[in-house]
């Protein structure tokens, strides 16, 4: 009979080893991260457009976010917040939960991933209101461009 061992692998517990899954993340982040920054999105014809805006003429929340992360890349955070708030706020918490969680793994604590629902409920109106005031007219300072 083969018996299934109680234990988590070595890989999601404390220690040496129990850091690769955060540290393999964040290697691949920052190749993400930088392939925008080495190729320009405020150029033409080096990324898709935005299928929303292409169907409709109406900017969605995540349109921006690209310009936002080459300007993050290039450390112009008012640029960044200029082309999308929201990916700046997004890449901040990205980077403190990626933080807690390589913390939380090297000592071989528990991590928790989701937060509690009023927040997420939050997270998703606001989400939902910057995407209408954004193409509120005479909002453009909401506008990615």
């Amino acid at each position: 009979m083969h018996v299934l061992s109680r234990t988590a692998p070595a890989a999601l517990t404390g220690g040496r080893r129990g850091v690769l899954l955060p540290l393999g993340v964040a290697a691949a982040g920052l190749v993400g991260v930088a392939y925008v920054g080495a190729v320009d999105p405020n150029a033409a014809g080096h990324y898709p457009t935005c299928p929303f805006l292409a169907i409709t003429g109406w900017y969605c929340p995540g349109c921006g976010a690209l310009r936002a992360v080459h300007a993050l890349a290039h450390l112009d955070l008012m640029t960044a917040l200029a082309r999308n708030p929201f990916t700046v706020v997004a890449v901040g918490y990205v980077m403190v939960a990626w933080v807690l969680w390589l913390e939380r793994t090297a000592r071989g604590r528990p991590v928790r991933w989701l937060a509690p629902p009023w927040v997420l409920y939050g997270v998703l109106g606001a989400i939902l209101m910057f995407w209408v005031l954004r193409n509120v007219p005479g909002w453009t300072w909401l506008s990615p461009a």
